[in-house]
């Protein structure tokens, strides 16, 4: 059993939170964009999911792809507003 603070972990939550939020914006950046998006989003994701007291939404990796979703997609907005 993998622990939740295991690299493996934390690479394949980024990996699916990066492309799902890459396939919601509109285009990723690649596998290694993607992983880098998604770990990033995952600490933005987690500092607003605590920040604003949201509930836990059933086992832990389900909570934590939502929120690194949605911190990757706050994370390709900013982004994309830098590079315009």
């Amino acid at each position: 059993m993998l622990a939740t603070n295991s690299i493996i972990v934390i690479l394949l939550i980024g990996l699916i939170a990066g492309w799902l939020a890459g396939k919601i914006m509109g285009g990723g950046f690649g596998l290694i964009g993607d992983i880098i998006i998604g770990v990033i989003g995952a600490f933005i994701g987690g500092w607003l999911w605590a920040t604003l007291h949201l509930p836990v939404l059933g086992p832990w990796w389900l909570t934590a792809i939502v929120s690194a979703v949605i911190g990757a997609c706050i994370l390709l907005f900013i982004l994309r507003l830098i590079k315009r």
